[in-house]
């Protein structure tokens, strides 16, 4: 009997030991390179409940606060780890007291509890996050919590090219170039000095929980390549241009510098961005047609699953630039489960955090924007669609903009400014656009809602101004 009860004690004792690791192993963090810049503005923790905290590095990264007309870089923080299941997050506020926090977005309905200088709080999942102490948007942390990695590629493959944790500098120039057919593993705690290029490759994996140094410009880019795949990095920018069949997943962008914008697409076709946060200084993500040597038409682009900061222009742009003497179509673009932190423009001309605005003789249509929810932004519009002739940008007006769906999209706040659709001429006009449960603070704008004057366009309950040339506009519940 004493034998089976030490028999039975040693089991239990291996078993408790085996659920220790493999919980252990649900919780990935990093440190940082030596010579890497760091941020004490936050001290940052996590574990596993229950479990012992560990230490999370902050790094020193930018964030643009436009001044008047001058991009002004501010420092920020950003802090990222991995895990699956359950953990607890300790932020410290080193530079004095916590009278207010909040972690966005707003729809993940993070509580937090403040005690003293330092909050805490609780992830159930996976999410790219903006934790914010007395309303500061700029000395913020960005929160990177990654789901588990689930894909490392053995390091002994030829075709795999491993940088482990520390500094990579390119061999020569400021380009890591990389060739066709291979993977290349960035792991937690890289550091990489210089743009991860893919030009003219195909059949490439660029996977990890690593770095692009954030004074590295244009930090992923991807020109003229088919099937490719990118998926959980940090950098500056990361575009696309004369691509095809390429997917974007768990990549993180903050820019700061003058035309800082996040995921480009350039005449480009079958891209998916899938759960990216983009916080930039300038537009988010676009779709154009013919530009910056790409040719062509872009079309099967999604978006879904993400997170969407502008600190200058859009959110979500579309359609400016084109081939005024081969007409193109850009079609088929979907955004899904979005949410929108912040959106600051003062230009009128280049607002709205779902823009489509058709030069270059550009033809946009069948475009879908589902289960929106934008926050209370500093300055901008709802909408902004537009056929127009811009003659900074464009070489002639687009043609036409065409069955536009705007499904389930929440606005809470009251900063925005008035929303634009409006059309060209008899020959270039806006059809088809249909509102399908808009609610502005909680309120649905319907063709048949209550308390709408008759002789109200029902565009004026959301201040939407619907203008001349366009046909076919509908609220609907």
């Amino acid at each position: 009997m004493k034998q089976k009860t030490v028999w039975l004690v040693f089991v239990l004792l291996c078993l408790n030991i085996t659920m220790s690791r493999a919980d252990e192993g649900k919780l990935e963090v990093w440190k940082a390179p030596e010579g890497v810049l760091l941020n004490d503005n936050f001290t940052v923790k996590v574990r596993r409940s229950g479990g012992t905290w560990k230490n999370l590095p902050s790094y020193l990264i930018k964030v643009d606060k436009v001044e008047g007309v001058r991009h002004v870089p501010l420092p920020s923080s950003m802090a990222t780890f991995g895990f699956e299941g359950k953990v607890e997050v300790s932020v410290t506020y080193n530079k004095g007291e916590i009278r207010k926090a909040c972690v966005r977005p707003a729809s993940r309905g993070i509580e937090t509890v403040v005690e003293g200088n330092t909050l805490t709080f609780t992830l159930d999942k996976p999410g790219n996050f903006s934790v914010e102490v007395n309303g500061d948007i700029f000395n913020n942390l960005h929160l990177f919590a990654n789901p588990i990695e689930t894909d490392v590629p053995d390091k002994k493959d030829k075709d795999v090219i491993w940088y482990g944790p520390g500094i990579h500098r390119p061999d020569s120039g400021e380009v890591f170039r990389i060739p066709s057919g291979k993977t290349v593993y960035v792991a937690g705690g890289a550091v990489m000095m210089g743009q991860l290029l893919m030009d003219s490759v195909e059949n490439v994996r660029l996977l990890g929980r690593g770095i692009v140094d954030h004074t590295v410009k244009m930090g992923i880019r991807i020109s003229n390549s088919k099937n490719i795949y990118v998926e959980g990095l940090f950098a500056t920018q990361c575009a696309t241009g004369g691509s095809e069949h390429v997917t974007i997943r768990n990549v993180k962008s903050i820019s700061y510098y003058g035309w800082g914008d996040g995921m480009n697409i350039f005449a480009s076709r079958h891209v998916l961005f899938d759960n990216v946060f983009c916080r930039n200084s300038d537009d988010c993500t676009t779709v154009y047609g013919t530009r910056l040597g790409f040719t062509g038409a872009s079309s099967d682009i999604a978006m879904r699953h993400s997170v969407l900061w502008a600190d200058v222009a859009h959110p979500i742009f579309i359609g400016i630039h084109g081939d005024t003497k081969n007409p193109e179509v850009l079609e088929n673009l979907t955004y899904e489960d979005i949410d929108i932190l912040d959106h600051k423009e003062c230009q009128l001309n280049y607002q709205g955090c779902m823009a489509i605005n058709a030069g270059d003789n550009n033809l946009i249509r069948n475009v879908r924007f589902e289960n929106i929810r934008i926050e209370n932004f500093r300055q901008g519009q709802l909408v902004n669609l537009r056929i127009f002739y811009n003659e900074k940008y464009c070489t002639a007006p687009g043609r036409g903009i065409e069955d536009v769906l705007f499904k389930d999209i929440t606005y809470t706040g009251d900063h925005a400014e008035i929303s634009i659709i409006e059309g060209y001429n008899e020959e270039r006009k806006i059809k088809n656009i249909r509102f399908k449960n808009l609610k502005i603070n909680g309120t649905v704008i319907s063709d048949d809602m209550q308390g709408k004057p008759k002789w109200y366009h029902t565009g004026d309950m959301a201040r939407i101004y619907v203008g001349p040339h366009v046909e076919g506009v509908v609220f609907e519940r």
